[in-house]
């Protein structure tokens, strides 16, 4: 076991959480001690939920393992029925309550409730967060959802289909759903259910009704989507739509599905990106160094739209989602690059140092990680903060998506030109760094920075603070090549720091 400050995924009934604060109607009784209750923070505070997520605790303490805590919890789940009177219940233990084996599944059984009760096997310490929604999803469509009635017809050119996969604490989930209901309607196809999102126990029945299935999130609704292609016969999509290329093939498929002229559904939809991306600001970025970590479906997208709509040069690319992880390793072999797979922030932290990108692209941790050694980052997945949670429209999927992804990955870098044309002026009266903000009336001293420790091959090497200094007034988008180069010389030469000199002989020195 290793005991670390962050974690990209919590364990796997924080996922069935999910699931159930997405939805309406459904109850989640959970088996677990106090102190195991922190996760309301998370919709509360993080997403910010203008509710509670619909989950009842039996909260037992230490002087209850003496006793029959068995009983309490179907004290709890009597409890929440009688005072929430949902449509389903889902029933689980969280990791430390399932060490007790109580059976949360055949206790809620035997109470014998009018009422659904789908029980969760989460094994909490060999699987995560995304699992646990996944596995939870899967188990509430395998025990609610019904085939198509014998009598429902189906209306020539009036195709419909589920939406799948969007969650409570999904990155952007609720803006996504909305650009894609928005597309599909263009498209003339009709919305059938979505969820977990928004639906109700009685709209899980209702996904049998529908012709096909668009898989949005992989991670979460694959075994569903599997399921029911294979109980009733249902295909579904194999294209998440992030990204222009993308969302053009993922129209071009779901003409296909339904069985719709592909050529009449080209005029549907327009990004801005294209041209943005080959637009005079932005040509300067084209082969910027960028590194790109955070859940499958994200990185996989993310990583095509930096390589091939704006012209980056993808460094590396990694996941936390190990269940994905042919994938992104397959990806990394065709852009040239090593794939990374862990779910320790700090292997990620090292690779990015060792890469030095120019850009980052990742998660909330990432954006601390970026922070620290100085390299522009842009958040792309979850695990994500509040502001990433933003009040305004803000999709990653569809054509509106993909404008919001431009100015997403390309905002950062021009803020540091922006920076660095600063730094050209730092010896200015008015903008030098002892100067303080012109329209606050007063000065400040110039912040000391740090040495800085830089781990090249076998051998740490040391930034003296006055070299670092030096580095900085390099533009941002040389920067990370002139700190390899020099890190590779003083390396070679068995310098332990770098100093002034130092840099200036390597710069000599790969100037030949």
């Amino acid at each position: 076991m290793q005991l670390t400050l962050w974690t990209y995924e919590g364990p796997p009934h924080v996922g069935a959480m999910r699931v159930a604060a997405a939805m309406e109607g459904l109850h989640y009784v959970l088996h677990a001690p106090q102190g195991d209750t922190y996760a309301d923070l998370l919709f509360t505070m993080i997403e910010r939920h203008n509710r509670r997520p619909p989950v009842t605790y039996t909260t037992f303490q230490a002087r209850d393992l003496g006793g029959d805590t068995a009983d309490l919890f179907k004290r709890a789940a009597a409890d929440a029925y009688e005072r929430f009177r949902p449509q389903a219940m889902i029933v689980g233990a969280s990791c430390t309550a399932e060490l007790i084996q109580d059976d949360p599944g055949g206790l809620a059984q035997a109470l014998g409730l009018p009422i659904p009760v789908i029980a969760l096997e989460l094994p909490a310490y060999q699987k995560r967060e995304n699992w646990g929604a996944a596995e939870t999803f899967y188990r509430l469509v395998r025990g609610l959802a019904a085939p198509r009635a014998a009598d429902t017809p189906r209306l020539p050119g009036k195709p419909s289909c589920n939406l799948l996969g969007a969650t409570a604490l999904g990155f952007r989930n609720r803006d996504d759903v909305t650009e894609i209901e928005n597309l599909l309607t263009q498209l003339g196809v009709t919305m059938n259910v979505c969820a977990p999102l928004g639906a109700t126990p009685g709209d899980i029945a209702r996904l049998g009704d529908a012709d096909f299935n668009v898989v949005l999130y992989p991670e979460v609704a694959l075994p569903a989507a599997q399921w029911l292609a294979r109980s009733f016969g249902q295909p579904f999509t194999k294209t998440v739509p992030i990204g222009v290329a993308a969302t053009r093939a993922f129209i071009a498929e779901i003409g296909e599905l339904a069985g719709l002229d592909a050529a009449a559904l080209d005029s549907c939809g327009e990004s801005r990106l294209p041209w943005y991306s080959r637009s005079v600001d932005s040509t300067y970025l084209t082969g910027k160094r960028v590194f790109i970590f955070g859940d499958a479906t994200h990185v996989l997208a993310q990583a095509r739209i930096a390589a091939h709509e704006l012209a980056f040069a993808v460094a590396g690319i990694g996941t936390y989602t190990r269940e994905f992880a042919r994938e992104v390793r397959a990806l990394a072999t065709e852009l040239g690059c090593e794939a990374l797979i862990t779910d320790d922030y700090l292997e990620v932290e090292a690779r990015i140092a060792q890469l030095q990108p120019e850009l980052v692209l990742g998660t909330q941790m990432e954006r601390h990680v970026a922070k620290r050694l100085g390299i522009p980052c842009a958040v792309i997945s979850a695990p994500v903060h509040v502001q990433d949670f933003p009040a305004r429209y803000s999709p990653q999927m569809g054509f509106e998506g993909a404008n919001v992804i431009f100015d997403t990955l390309v905002h950062p870098l021009m803020m540091g030109l922006e920076e660095h044309l600063l730094g050209m002026f730092r010896n200015d009266r008015e903008f030098h760094d002892a100067a303080g903000a012109s329209h606050l009336g007063h000065r400040t001293q110039a912040p000391v920075l740090p040495v800085r420790e830089t781990a090249v091959a076998d051998a740490p090497i040391i930034w003296a603070a006055e070299a670092e200094q030096e580095l900085k007034k390099i533009p941002f988008f040389v920067r990370g090549k002139a700190r390899r180069n020099t890190e590779t010389f003083a390396q070679a030469r068995g310098l332990a720091q770098i100093t002034i000199e130092t840099l200036y002989d390597a710069k000599a020195h790969f100037g030949r």
